[in-house]
């Protein structure tokens, strides 16, 4: 039973990133690999969950799977990173925080709106960061490999 806790948010995030997939117009093997690295990407968030107990860690931990996960196939495939990234991420997008921060901009609760807009910049920070760090390190090691005639 503990296990299934694991497993099956991974399997929906699976299917939500075939969705997203089509919707990208991405076709083939791809589906599958961006669904594949939905997927990871939410397994590494909640297998980092016992270990940093900050959602805000997890979610760059996640994103940091992620972009290794996107940067790799797309190195296999020779296909642009960015649509692999991009469906990959949907599910860790905080939208959540985004429908409840503006809930409480609206209803006028300040302690509430910047406790909640703090917390979702954090995630969607945390995100940008992943992504930053693995394409800066890509980048470097693809440099590095074929270096720029001078």
């Amino acid at each position: 039973m503990e296990t299934l806790l694991y497993y099956l948010p991974c399997v929906y995030a699976f299917f939500a990133c075939i969705g997203f997939s089509m919707l990208f117009n991405i076709h083939g093997v791809g589906i599958l690999i961006c669904a594949g690295g939905g997927s990871l990407g939410w397994l590494v968030y909640l297998l980092s969950a016992p270990l940093v107990h900050s959602d805000i860690v997890q979610s760059l931990f996640a994103a940091v799977a992620i972009s290794v996960w996107s940067e790799v196939m797309a190195r296999l495939r020779k296909c642009p990173v960015t649509g692999y990234l991009l469906v990959a991420l949907f599910p860790l997008v905080p939208g959540g925080g985004i429908y409840y921060t503006m809930e409480h901009a609206m209803s006028g609760d300040s302690a509430a709106f910047l406790d909640s807009l703090l917390h979702t910049l954090g995630l969607a920070g945390a995100l940008a960061v992943g992504v930053l760090l693995v394409a800066s390190l890509a980048r470097v090691v693809s440099n590095c490999r074929n270096p720029v005639p001078r």
